[in-house]
């Protein structure tokens, strides 16, 4: 016989400790881990398939699923941390990559997480590195690496952006952190300064939003790492019971936000134990308000009910179309809910249901079955006691004790069940919907017990000490006594005769239950057996232990024994037709053998269990291979040929449906019976009664309704009656209508027959005549017809004979250009290929140009910011001007936003460039596959060798003068460059003497203004005197008075100082006041001579400067014609170099176009502003020539002339 196999069929329970250990795979079904695998659990049709963990795996600490559904990552710790990815839309769930690293000291990933496009997969590391590893999984290609805490502040979770890849979110005790892959590192962004607290979960929302919780009920959403909203969770916690020994109830707990679970609405947390509040967006923005609260109700099965709202959740996962919630809490239970509008409006209380079946939360202790149901009893330190259907898969049955419970055995018939507690061994009745006891054993701490295979009686070991008792009488009827240490494991024959045993001491005994006495012992102190079992035949029995090695004991003697490769066996079991031989390991996993026990070592291997595997039992029929372990699964394996088939038993035992039921419950649902009976004769009387009034009532109604149809028969009647006689009248009216109309109508017939005969005769006769026509025409076509084919042959053979010439020369030029084009297809394969390497090679060159170009641009980018604010210092003087140039401005930031565009798209097409090399890495991967045929045709293409060579030299030939080229062309630009930079300093010197012009000009304005306000005052003073003087002349007939007017004026408008008493009048005063007033005269006229001169000077001034200015502009003009044909000579470059203006130098040629075109321009502005001065100062001169000429004319007036002074 071949090694047995099994089959993963079914497994109960959940491995709680695992980080993100429940989630939706779609509508229907969920993943979870249970035991060493991952499970896949259709919720609909009850269905499991399993994912096994990698073989020297020590079990699973992360799942993650990638975004499109289709990768399951799963972390799981070893000598190396590794994280193994698997394709779970494969049948099989094949194993696609392994990823681990070598220099890492830690030994665990404590959260993985996978981007939005499922390309890459981030890692979380645990102590003492607590690394973040940023992967790209497909190639293994580890792309960044970041340390992001210390042993003191441990890391919970980490996560992508659903909308970047380059986003990670890390957050743990102590720990916030939001980091962003760029320029192929981590690098972390800093979050608004926050109180660091123990951050225990956090969740994603849209617009790039982060919903963290704490251990102490806060609630904080940030928004590209600022603060937007925080909310202090307050418990809703109403105590519902507390036993009567509890003096005082239990303090209310804390809130703890351990889980979140983002929905369209919002968002859900675990608000502490057994508590979820919904979330939803409030009126405001960034606001959310408490919408429902769900809890996890009582558990009405166990001891204490509230033991239940004590659960911590720590996963929260929602379907895909949102219509369902589960919560996975740290009893290793799943619950669920559904979110629909009808379930959750029924009632304030919204309460979570148990998803399939509970499980079991502590080490399972306990296993046995029954050949007459298909039950399986498991116990647990957990104190419960339950009961599955290996049939169904669901749990059929129950209930939770006070005390712990260490073994369990069931009775053959499926009615009673044995169970050792910490206290007492009790004998238990399985009623139809409770366990019940009914007689109970002095015997603690009971670790084995068995019931016989007939089932009238049963074995418990008491410390070292075996006590046999009968199932009906409940007597001790013997004590087996010779184990020194405690005993392991007990198994009955299959004649229920024996009993053998086997202990910590060493020892396996073989016990006759009849006489209580040894018949047979083999006894190794150096090992201490675990498991054995018995062969059907009660001849062999197989044994493990301590020593790692299955021992086969024949005779009291030891025949075989079989190393299992540094792996401690904890349990054996055979199946019932001895042919197969199952062994559970202290690693989890499950070994198959048969029997007889082979010379080599062979077994098949399978994972089962996350811990040791504790207890092993085969069904009575062979079908089913059930274990347990200390990581609290059930596991139901199908034992299955070579060809996957169940393997058949000989004979089949049909299970029997019989129940147990006590008397009182029997006596209650019969009085529930009785009185529902009564009650429903009660209700038949009361709608006979109902019936009997609704047939009155309805009888009335029908009277009523026959009075009504009566009469309206009767008018109808009448109405009928009527119409009849006006229906006889029509009716004979239509009678003598009709005749005169067929009267009519055979006459008319009678005419259209007799001129139908004669048209017949006439197409008749004109018949005939076509017809011999016809025959005329039919015998020439005849004729014309034979001629035609005679010719036709006599051409047709001329054409075969000249196309099947030029046929087979066609043929034969066919095969030479087939032959051509073999030929041609095997140089163009050969050059194709060629022609990738090399676009493979330009590739990499480009990606490596355009990287640099890319910084250049920046440095770039760096400098011209720094200019630009140099320039903005110079030209805080020219603010108004600037103010004017304002929409030049807007201009050049437009271009400086279509440089960024063009870097940006250059960053686009370098992220193409990457996306092409990564896509010729895979086309390389898969050509790499077809070397080992081209290899055969290597000796084909080596007579391509000469002529690529030749044609290498050739393109070499072809590259090396355009290489010389783009040299001379770079130099062109560099020489250039230099020019621009000489023309930008001789257009700084040009504003530098436009500056000096300007204050030139300013001083002069000021003289002009002094003299302005020199001419005003003379003029002033002159007008002043006129009107004094044209006083005085008033009183030219009255001398006093006109002697006083002199006297007046002369103190008026000369000093005092210069005035001198003079008592008498005489000669020499005259001649004084004449040589004076002849003085006064000559210097007017000299004044006047020199404002002449300085006029001419003034004008002079005026052209030079205006000639200056003319000289500037033609100055500038020219300047600005060169540095256009210089621009159009860079685009011509640029054009022939096939490259754009992307680098550094371009751009500083533009800015420094641009800076000698603003300064060009501003210059010609401020040449228009110099004119426009000019103009003005010019009109201020005429102004004054013009006030100096009415001066001129008012002194050669008569009146000007000083009047002599009469004495």
């Amino acid at each position: 016989m071949t090694v047995p196999l099994v089959q993963a069929h079914h497994i109960f329970g959940l491995q709680a400790s695992v980080v993100n250990n429940v989630f939706y795979f779609d509508d229907q079904s969920i993943m979870f881990p249970s035991g060493s695998s991952c499970v896949r659990y259709n919720i609909d049709q009850k269905w499991q398939k399993f994912i096994p963990g990698s073989e020297k795996s020590q079990g699973m600490l992360a799942l993650a699923l990638s975004p499109n559904r289709r990768y399951l990552a799963i972390s799981e710790k070893g000598e190396k941390a590794t994280v193994t990815i698997y394709d779970v839309q494969h049948d099989q769930s094949r194993k696609r990559k392994s990823l681990s690293v070598n220099d890492l000291q830690a030994q665990e990933f404590i959260s993985i997480a996978f981007s939005p496009d499922s390309k890459y997969l981030i890692a979380q590391s645990g102590q003492p590195d607590w690394t973040l590893i940023y992967w790209l999984w497909k190639k293994q290609k580890i792309i960044g690496v970041m340390k992001t805490t210390t042993n003191t502040n441990p890391v919970y979770q980490v996560s992508f952006n659903p909308q970047d890849n380059a986003q990670i979110c890390v957050i743990g005790d102590g720990v916030l952190k939001l980091l962003r892959f760029a320029d192929g590192s981590l690098k972390q962004t800093n979050f608004q300064k926050l109180e660091l607290q123990n951050f225990l979960s956090h969740a994603w929302m849209p617009d790039d939003r982060i919903i963290v919780g704490t251990d102490m009920g806060k609630l904080y959403l940030f928004e590209l790492a600022e603060l937007r909203w925080e909310h202090n969770l307050v418990l809703d916690w109403k105590r519902t019971s507390f036993t009567v020994n509890q003096v005082q109830p239990p303090a209310p707990p804390q809130p703890k936000i351990t889980a979140l679970a983002i929905y369209s609405k919002g968002f859900m947390c675990s608000a502490g134990p057994a508590v979820v509040y919904m979330f939803e967006k409030g009126e405001e923005k960034d606001t959310f308000k408490k919408t429902r609260v769900i809890r996890i109700p009582q558990d009405l099965y166990s001891t204490d009910p509230t033991q239940a709202e004590q659960q911590e959740i720590l996963t929260l996962c929602l379907s895909p179309s949102e219509e369902t919630l589960i919560a996975s809490t740290n009893k290793n239970q799943l619950y669920s809910i559904t979110l629909s509008s009808a379930e959750m409006s029924k009632g304030d209380l919204v309460q979570f249901e148990i998803l399939s079946q509970s499980f079991h939360s502590n080490v399972i202790t306990g296993l046995d079955t029954c050949i007459r149901k298909p039950l399986i009893a498991t116990s647990s330190i957990d104190r419960s006691i339950r009961l599955w259907n290996y049939e169904t898969n669901v749990l059929e049955l129950y209930k939770e004790f006070q005390e712990e419970a260490y073994s369990v055995a069931v009775h053959p018939s499926g009615l009673y069940i044995l169970v050792g507690f910490s206290d007492k061994l009790r004998l238990m009745n399985l009623l139809i919907d409770d366990i019940r006891t009914f007689k109970e054993f002095t015997i603690r701490s009971c670790r084995e017990c068995s019931f016989s295979n007939g089932g009238h009686l049963f074995a418990v070991v008491n410390g070292n000490v075996i006590h046999i008792y009968s199932t009906t009488t409940f007597e001790n009827q013997v004590n087996l006594k010779g184990h020194n240490g405690k005993i392991r494991a007990i198994v009955w024959n299959s004649e229920d005769n024996k009993l053998i045993s086997s202990g910590m001491d060493g020892a396996v005994y073989e016990w006759n239950t009849l006489t209580g006495k040894r018949e047979s012992e083999c006894v190794l102190k150096s090992c201490s057996y675990t498991g054995l079992c018995i062969s059907p035949d009660s001849k062999s029995i197989f044994a493990v232990g301590s020593d790692r090695t299955l021992k086969e004991i024949t005779d009291s003697q030891i025949i075989r024994e079989v190393p299992s490769n540094d792996v401690a066996y904890t349990c054996i079991v055979m199946s019932h037709s001895g042919r197969m031989l199952f062994i559970g390991t202290a690693n989890g996993t499950v070994r198959s053998m048969k029997v007889p026990l082979p010379v080599k070592k062979e077994w098949n291997e399978y994972q089962a269990h996350a811990g040791p595997v504790t207890k092993m039992v085969i069904t009575y029929d062979d079908q089913y291979l059930l274990t347990v372990s200390e990581d609290a699964c059930l596991m139901i394996w199908k034992i299955i040929d070579k060809e996957g088939r169940v393997l058949k038993r000989d004979k089949e035992v049909g299970h029997s449906e019989e129940i147990l039921i006590t008397k009182s419950d029997l006596q209650e649902k019969n009085q529930l019976t009785l009185e529902l009976k009564t009650r429903v004769e009660e209700l038949k009387m009361e709608n006979e009664y109902q019936l009997r009034l609704k047939d009155m009532n309805y009888n009335d109604k029908i009277k009523e309704l026959t009075e009504k149809f009566i009469q309206e028969m009767e008018s109808l009647k009448t109405k009928n009656q009527v119409l009849k006689t006006d229906k006889d009248k029509v009716e004979v009216k239509h009678k003598e209508d009709t005749t005169v109309i067929l009267d009519k109508h055979s006459k008319e017939l009678e005419d259209l027959e007799t001129m139908n005969n004669q048209k017949l005769m006439l197409e008749y006769e004109k018949y005939q005549e076509l017809q011999l026509k016809s025959q005329r025409m039919q015998e020439d076509y005849e004729r014309q017809l034979n001629e035609m084919d005679e010719s036709k042959s006599q051409a047709l053979e001329e054409l075969t004979e000249y196309y099947e010439t030029k046929l087979q020369e066609k043929i034969a030029h066919i095969d030479q250009l087939q032959e051509e084009s073999r030929q041609q297809i095997k140089e163009a394969d050969e050059t194709k290929k060629q022609i990738e390497e090399d676009s493979d090679r330009e590739i990499q060159d480009i990606k490596i140009k355009y990287e640099r170009n890319l910084r250049d641009e920046k440095e770039a980018n760096l400098r011209l910011k720094g200019e630009t604010g140099i320039m903005r210092k110079k030209f805080t003087s020219l603010q108004k001007e600037i103010e004017d140039k304002q929409g030049e401005i807007e201009k050049l930031k437009s271009e400086h936003v279509k440089l960024h565009g063009v870097i940006r798209s250059l960053e686009k097409d370098i992220q193409g460039l990457k996306k092409e090399i990564l896509e010729r890495d895979e086309t390389i991967q898969d050509k790499e596959k077809r070397i080992y045929d081209l290899k055969k045709k290597n000796q084909e293409l080596e007579k391509f060798k000469f002529v690529l060579d030749y044609k290498i030299k050739e393109l070499k030939k072809q590259i090396e003068p355009r290489e010389n080229d783009i040299k001379e062309m770079k130099d062109q630009i560099q020489q250039m460059e230099t020019e621009l930079e000489l023309f930008h300093k001789h257009n700084t010197q040009l504003e530098l003497n436009i500056g000096e012009l300007k204050q030139k000009l300013k001083a002069t304005e000021v003289e002009m203004r002094k003299e302005m306000e020199k001419v005003q005052n003379v003029e002033s003073i002159v007008k002043r005197f006129k009107t004094d003087v044209y006083n005085c002349v008033a009183f030219i007939q009255e001398p006093k008075k006109l002697k006083e007017t002199v006297r007046q004026l002369y103190e008026k408008y000369v000093p005092q100082s210069d005035v001198f008493e003079i008592a008498t009048v005489d000669s020499d005063i005259q001649r004084e006041f004449g040589r004076q007033r002849n003085h006064l005269e000559k210097s007017i006229a000299t004044l006047q001579k020199k404002l002449v001169k300085d006029t001419e000077i003034h004008r002079a001034d005026n052209v030079r400067i205006m000639q200056e200015n003319v000289a500037l502009i033609k100055e500038i003009n020219d300047l600005r014609h060169e540095l256009k044909v210089a621009r159009i000579k860079v685009h011509d470059l640029e054009v022939a170099l096939g490259t754009l203006r992307k680098n550094k130098k371009p751009c500083a040629i533009e800015f420094k176009d641009n800076c000698s075109r603003n300064g060009a321009v501003s210059r010609l502005n401020f040449d228009h502003e110099t004119e426009r001065i000019i103009e003005i100062q010019r009109q201020e001169i005429k102004n004054l020539r013009d006030q100096i000429q009415t001066l001129e004319e008012i002194q050669h007036q008569p009146v000007g002339t000083l009047p002599t002074l009469a004495i």
